[in-house]
């Protein structure tokens, strides 16, 4: 008999609390499912290229503790009952997930297996704190990001992550599964992905080595640095945590480590920590609010008049709006997979309401092209910058795509890497006329704001 531990956005070995639940039961084997249904639509070309390079480390992590991993392809309920079939496993361990396709999978997965006779058993791996942990006093949920987070750090300290598990006797196992190149995951034809091979570091221990570096070196300055896009000022952590390869407990402890050793990291600290609850109470929103990925959070706003202007779309993805700081920005994901996150709002901003394209075409394109592509955060980090989302930065909040550039690149460093041919951040500077001009698009996002209103509104 086995025990299965059936792998997700976790892809890691220490602080999974399914895969210590599945050893400590005995004859661990670990699953990972190519589902496209498992982030409720399939994974985009940069995130692929990442999955790839996750699964190669666990591989490599799972085979130091005697776990064998066995990778498969299809509707994750299906794959798990045939190979808990094969494999005459008798319990099946995963970490929960809290997204609405998640939520009905795995409660799906957990009554076909218990009518089987098989354990079922889910635990807590993805965030701080549970969904349902943080609450208003009168029992309800937070819309606003501010007494989110104070209502969580009320909650105390999160609970400290787990050690990786002991070695166990390799279970002997027929072939099973498939290959990790089986999946077909990088890109071959052409394989775009050069980019991003230069800008991440593919060996195991990448993640817990920019961490280290971050709190050994950069933390001390984030609250200065982070809006820089010209240094290397933030923790660049994103992508680990959306595939689970670190956790958020470990991020969290091991910053309150950096904290103790070093009192001049206490605010960078305390504001890097601030953005890992930001996470969470993304995701809260997500699960609270399961039409996120189809409705603006704010109602008014579905009679918002978005435009229909596929030339304009085509420019921004392209990195063709004759605006530098936006189309660095835009190079930059294409090349990386990432961007600064500065830049993100920009260019969103830029998006929703200089071009007054919907939001859902901006994060359907950084759902192919990031690396950290995660499903609650780019949706409600979306429909904040849009204006329509949870907290969201008011709509008449419009980032001028100059002054913007000149007051965080202020070395120029980040316009000379990614717009080498600009010569300042001026529309038309980097040799492409723009497409729309500043004052008269933020006019007319002004007046597509105030359609909705019933009554005139203050506007900034």
């Amino acid at each position: 008999m086995h025990a299965l531990a059936l792998f997700r956005r976790d892809l890691r070995i220490k602080d999974n609390p399914a895969l210590t639940a599945a050893m400590q039961h005995g004859n661990a084997v670990a699953l990972y499912v190519l589902d496209d249904d498992a982030d409720g639509r399939p994974l985009g070309g940069a995130a692929r290229w990442w999955l790839h390079h996750a699964i190669a480390r666990l591989q490599g992590q799972l085979d130091a503790i005697g776990v064998p991993l066995v990778l498969a392809q299809g509707p994750q309920n299906d794959v798990v009952e045939a190979i808990v079939a094969q494999l005459q496993a008798d319990a099946v361990f995963w970490n929960r997930r809290y997204t609405p396709w998640g939520i009905a999978a795995d409660t799906e997965l957990k009554s076909r297996l218990r009518a089987n006779s098989i354990s079922a058993e889910s635990f807590a791996g993805a965030y701080l704190r549970e969904p349902w942990e943080v609450q208003t006093k009168q029992g309800g949920w937070f819309k606003v990001f501010t007494p989110f987070y104070k209502a969580s750090m009320a909650l105390g300290e999160p609970s400290y992550p787990l050690p990786a598990p002991a070695p166990q006797p390799k279970p002997a196992l027929c072939p099973l599964g498939q290959t990790l190149e089986s999946l077909r995951l990088l890109p071959t034809k052409p394989d775009w992905a050069g980019g991003l091979r230069r800008a991440w570091p593919a060996h195991a221990e990448a993640g817990e080595e920019r961490l280290a570096l971050f709190l050994e070196s950069l933390v001390e300055g984030y609250t200065q640095t982070r809006n820089r896009p010209d240094l290397d000022g933030t923790s660049a952590l994103s992508p680990y945590l959306a595939f689970g390869e670190l956790s958020p407990r470990q991020v969290w402890h091991a910053t309150r480590h950096a904290q103790a050793g070093n009192p001049n990291t206490a605010t960078g600290g305390e504001s890097f920590l601030r953005e890992i609850v930001w996470r969470d109470f993304s995701s809260n929103l997500l699960y609270h609010f399961p039409d996120l990925p189809t409705k603006p959070f704010q109602e008014k706003f579905q009679r918002f008049p978005w435009a229909d202007d596929k030339p304009s779309l085509l420019a921004w993805q392209k990195g063709k709006t004759g605006y530098p700081w936006i189309d660095a920005g835009m190079r930059q994901l294409w090349e990386t997979g990432w961007m600064h996150n500065r830049v993100r709002m920009g260019a969103a901003s830029f998006l929703c309401k200089h071009l007054l394209l919907p939001w859902w075409l901006g994060e359907a394109w950084f759902w192919d092209t990031l690396v950290d592509a995660d499903p609650a955060q780019n949706i409600a980090n979306w429909q904040w910058v849009a204006g329509c989302g949870a907290d969201a930065a008011p709509y008449f909040r419009i980032f001028n795509p100059v002054t913007q550039g000149e007051k965080f690149d202020e070395t120029g460093h980040y316009l000379k890497r990614w717009q080498p041919d600009a010569a300042g951040y001026a529309p038309g500077a980097g040799g492409i006329p723009p497409i729309v001009e500043h004052k008269a698009a933020r006019e007319r996002a002004l007046a597509a704001l105030q359609s909705l209103a019933d009554k005139p509104a203050a506007l900034a």
